[in-house]
């Protein structure tokens, strides 16, 4: 008996963008242009806007070679089930090499446009996304959300560094926000499609340790943001516009993360809480980067030259 083939069906150029994780890549692009835009200094309007091509290309690239490697696991899960190649619109290899190429690009053109240090960083980036969490952390360990989450904080460091060319204090700050933010935010999507990650194999926090643990993570992490989003405004970083209006959000987050925190759910459950709390944390990353780039423009410094 012959085994059957399976149908691959057409490439489409949607399947190439879906490959670059476009929603992901919106708060890549959105958080990269804050930090060059927040940066003290000047940057060629031209030379800016290569410093973002560059941003969201090695982010798209990372997020090829990631669905490349899952593509297995992408197919046991019904949040992914629909992307490219679990429905066999893609074949594997053109994803990878699509991914390698991408990133390779980036790089080339950030050092070559811009200049070498944006593009070590960025390298390193690509190769923490797409090799530390998506090969070595995700399938190991419990805590692969909180280490992995270094890889989505980079994309301000790098804006920074593209006008500055240099690393301080208030771009490893603007790192460090984003790296704890991850957590909270990424672990109350776990809590309510959990069960997709148990049935692959996946160990999130909510399958190992248990929703208990995870709530109280969420809790922890959500106190220790407060402070530091308000931190580039304590050491002399920006103005209060932004100071405030971190507080002021960094509170809200801490408000809806209370009741997903102390809550205990039971079968049936909607988790609107857990749901609330997502959504908020990306509205919040927005409006806290926004207001990081309001408090310079109305402090009456140009950014671009």
């Amino acid at each position: 008996m012959t085994k059957p083939t399976t149908l691959q069906l057409p490439t489409d150029w949607r399947d190439f963008l879906a490959l670059t994780k476009p929603r992901v890549m919106s708060l890549v692009i959105f958080t990269g242009l804050c930090g060059l835009l927040a940066a003290p200094g000047h940057i060629n309007p031209v030379i800016g806007f290569t410093a973002i091509l560059c941003i969201a290309l090695g982010a798209g690239g990372a997020a090829a070679l990631n669905q490349w490697w899952e593509a297995d696991i992408d197919a046991g899960m019904k949040r992914t089930a629909r992307r490219p190649l679990p429905e066999g619109r893609m074949n594997r290899t053109d994803a990878r090499d699509f991914g390698i190429f991408l990133s390779g690009a980036s790089v080339a053109t950030m050092g070559l446009a811009v200049h070498w240090l944006a593009a070590a960083v960025l390298a390193v980036s690509i190769v923490y996304y797409a090799v530390v969490y998506t090969i070595w952390l995700k399938p190991r360990t419990p805590q692969n959300i909180v280490i992995g989450g270094g890889a989505g904080a980079f994309p301000p460091l790098i804006g920074w560094i593209a006008v500055t060319g240099h690393i301080s204090a208030m771009p490893v700050l603007l790192f460090a926000i984003i790296f704890f933010w991850t957590p909270p935010h990424f672990w109350a999507l776990a809590l309510f499609v959990q069960s997709d990650y148990a049935k692959v194999g996946i160990p999130m926090m909510p399958v190992v340790k248990g929703e208990v643990a995870t709530r109280h993570q969420i809790l922890i992490y959500t106190v220790l943001l407060v402070p530091l989003a308000a931190a580039p405004w304590f050491i002399g970083g920006t103005g209060a516009i932004y100071g405030v209006s971190a507080l002021v959000l960094s509170l809200g987050f801490l408000v809806l993360s209370l009741p997903v925190a102390l809550r205990r759910t039971r079968e049936g459950d909607t988790m609107k809480p857990e749901k609330r709390l997502f959504a908020f944390s990306i509205l919040y990353l927005f409006a806290l980067f926004a207001m990081l780039v309001a408090d310079r423009a109305l402090s009456g410094q140009g950014m671009l030259a």
